[in-house]
């Protein structure tokens, strides 16, 4: 069942637009992550669905009616903000009960749903205490509280944990994740943080210059990009990217890089023609490296240790460099000489659009793989 449905939404300010013809459908329970570069229009988007701001043109349905002239109290949407907005002189009782007073709730409803929606969320033993009597992690929860207080059929989540040091990110992301999974209410999020993203969504909307550049699962913006944006934005560190040039168009390409040399790649190229220029792309975790003879292969940059992992930095003879992701204990030097070595099975490449060549799906590759995951994730939860 569609929940929520966005039909062509643009969004102007003054001679700029924000948002161009978003089209998106969103399915009643499904948690839904917006993510995208500063000024992608994350927010804004949001902003429309709770009724904060208008559209310009385009149409935003919820449960197949049109509510784009509706009050943001009409729409049954709640709101939980990046900044907490608490009142310092009311008690955690009286913040989550505020948004149910304006609205004139009878009294027995009112205190029903404030215990219920306080349990929910671990706050029942700290009703009576004040704002400032709480920690970071309770008064965001006291701020989602007044949003679910209020039985909203969606809750909308503007970056609500990028003021939380990175310990109490992780709690909360985990308290949001179970509080999803223990409502099924439909939720949609916004943040930059791709940990979040990848963590909590059944979907993720990528979102760049005003546009949506892919929807899907997070395992398939990580291991299908759509285009090199998502490519590169998803990931951390980011995906390699080399100049690579088509040799032979057709259902297989041929293809010549600097690393790989000539090689024969299962990538449609047909809608293309020879001597094409393309991005070739590969994840530092599907890059390997081997000691090179004398002065052949690439220098080692720079070593980054992480603890549970290492970092290689290359020079490739690119602007940037190629990252390796290695164990902890390869024991690479910076000025050490190596060979690389590319899973080929994991390769991606890019026209000069930006746009994925496709391919054969892998194998192993399951479209039900993702529901099992996330299943995973919410029972470990």
């Amino acid at each position: 069942m569609i929940k929520l449905k966005l039909d062509n939404v643009n969004k102007q300010l003054g001679g700029m637009r924000i948002l161009r013809d978003v089209s998106l459908e969103i399915a009643a329970g499904e948690f839904v992550v917006f993510v995208g570069p500063s000024g992608c229009g994350k927010s804004t988007l949001l902003r429309l669905i709770a009724g904060l701001d208008s559209i310009c043109a385009g149409d935003l349905l919820i449960d197949g009616r049109r509510v784009n002239d509706l009050e943001p109290r009409e729409r049954g949407v709640g709101m939980v903000f990046q900044s907490y907005a608490l009142y310092p002189h009311m008690s955690v009782y009286d913040n989550i009960s505020f948004g149910l007073k304006l609205a004139k709730t009878e009294k027995t409803s009112l205190r029903e749903r404030v215990l219920k929606t306080a349990q929910i969320l671990q706050l029942d033993r700290l009703l009576q205490r004040k704002p400032k009597e709480l920690s970071g992690g309770q008064r965001q929860r006291v701020a989602m509280g007044r949003a679910m207080a209020r039985e909203p059929d969606i809750l909308l989540f503007d970056e609500p944990l990028s003021n939380l040091d990175a310990s109490l990110r992780v709690q909360m992301r985990n308290e949001i994740a179970r509080l999803h999974a223990r409502l099924g209410t439909t939720m949609i999020y916004v943040t930059h943080d791709q940990v979040e993203a990848m963590t909590l969504a059944d979907k993720i909307v990528v979102l760049n210059g005003g546009r949506i550049e892919q929807v899907g699962s997070p395992r398939e913006l990580y291991e299908r990009p759509a285009t090199r944006f998502v490519a590169g934005f998803l990931g951390s560190p980011r995906m390699n990217f080399l100049p690579a040039f088509l040799h032979t168009p057709g259902e297989t390409s041929l293809v010549e890089s600097l690393v790989l040399g000539k090689a024969s790649l299962p990538f449609d190229s047909s809608g293309l023609v020879a001597d094409t220029q393309l991005s070739l792309g590969i994840r530092p975790e599907h890059v390997s490296l081997k000691a090179a003879q004398g002065s052949a292969g690439v220098a080692v940059t720079v070593v980054e240790y992480l603890g549970s992992e290492t970092y290689v930095h290359l020079d490739t003879g690119q602007q940037e460099p190629l990252i390796c992701r290695c164990e902890v204990n390869a024991g690479w030097r910076v000025g050490d000489r190596v060979e690389l070595q590319l899973e080929t099975d994991n390769l991606h490449l890019f026209d000069v659009d930006g746009r994925a060549l496709s391919r054969p799906p892998k194998a192993t590759e399951n479209p039900s793989d993702d529901a099992i995951l996330r299943s995973v994730r919410a029972g470990a939860l």
